[in-house]
């Protein structure tokens, strides 16, 4: 039987985050996120257990810092993330970030000086 190992709800996602390693800083795209963690598309060599810093702007609002430990990696492709020792306040954001883009609405991400969050048509 193929059971579901996941506790929290996923949503499938396409935002732009920065990501820090031990061994490598890179650009990635959150390809789906939860409560609990997320999966990054990204080049860059990470171990499992490795300790990994993602931050995420919420254009017009502030920039998210998230810690986790990687879980695994595929060569090329990215990997997956638990999250680890959020704050209320973090885990708070993180909620309202998972409802805004299960409503069907993405992050505005097209200038660095942000253009507020916003629905795209």
């Amino acid at each position: 039987m193929n059971r579901e190992r996941r506790d929290s709800k996923r949503v499938w996602a396409d935002i732009t985050a920065q990501w820090h390693g031990l061994l490598n800083s890179r650009e990635g795209s959150i390809s789906d996120m939860s409560l609990t963690g997320c999966f990054i598309l990204t080049g860059g060599e990470v171990s499992p257990g490795e300790l990994v810093s993602v931050e995420i702007d919420l254009p017009g609002l502030l920039r998210m810092q998230l810690w986790g430990k990687v879980v695994y990696h595929i060569a090329d492709m990215g990997f997956a993330l638990r999250f680890k020792d959020l704050s209320v306040t973090d885990t708070t954001l993180l909620a309202r970030l998972i409802e805004y883009i299960e409503s069907g609405r993405q992050l505005s991400q097209s200038n660095s000086k942000g253009s507020g969050v916003t629905e795209e048509d």
